[in-house]
């Protein structure tokens, strides 16, 4: 039997981050059309959520009052899943990965939002992704009360959306320490330019990977 041939260029896995309201969801679909010109497979995706099972904690991570360690330990429930059945697969076959999310958003939300101790993340870190890591990470930052009149202006709050400015400013410096600790990975984006400007600065970013 003939071995199936290796993909010729590895995939790409980045991923958006950055506090509700920060701006995610305006760019997404611009960086999809931007990585698809390039001639690549891609699959976009979000968390939590990206397979049938994270979808359903989605819904209960969303509208369901629970305790952070209950929180935590559900998003890391759909992201082993999401790891194992979408994002591992793709790239293996040379297929970019964009995702609505991914693990900073456990140490901005439920590290920094939360108070949960980094070295309880940590390990499941460990445990779920080894040093699996993504390629890339945009953040998108912008100031608490510029995020909220954003998502007043949206969409009815969900149950993280419903929290208060406080637990904002803390994700947001969670995220912004990340960005620090790697800052190779993690791109800075002020999400508080025009769009023109801030889609300018992705194209940009881009191009250096």
């Amino acid at each position: 039997m003939a071995k199936s041939k290796a993909p010729s260029k590895p995939g790409k896995f980045i991923t958006l981050e950055g506090v509700d309201g920060a701006g995610k969801s305006t760019h997404l679909d611009f960086l999809a059309e931007k990585i698809r010109a390039r001639g690549v497979e891609l699959v976009v995706t979000r968390e939590p959520g990206g397979t049938v099972l994270g979808e359903k904690l989605r819904h209960l991570l969303l509208n369901e009052a629970m305790q952070p360690d209950t929180e935590l330990l559900l998003m890391y429930a759909a992201r082993a899943e999401h790891v194992a059945t979408v994002i591992k697969p793709a790239l293996a076959k040379g297929a970019w990965v964009l995702s609505d999310r991914f693990h900073d958003a456990s140490f901005a939300y439920q590290c920094g939002g939360r108070g949960i101790d980094a070295n309880r993340l940590l390990d499941l870190e460990e445990w779920v992704l080894g040093d699996f890591k993504p390629d890339l990470t945009l953040l998108f930052d912008v100031a608490p009360k510029i995020a909220a009149k954003r998502r007043a202006q949206a969409r009815a709050a969900d149950r993280f959306e419903q929290e208060q400015a406080a637990f904002f400013t803390r994700v947001r410096e969670a995220y912004l320490l990340r960005a620090k600790v790697e800052p190779d990975r993690i791109r800075v984006v002020d999400s508080a330019l025009d769009i023109e400007l801030i889609r300018s600065d992705l194209d940009w970013i881009l191009q250096t990977i």
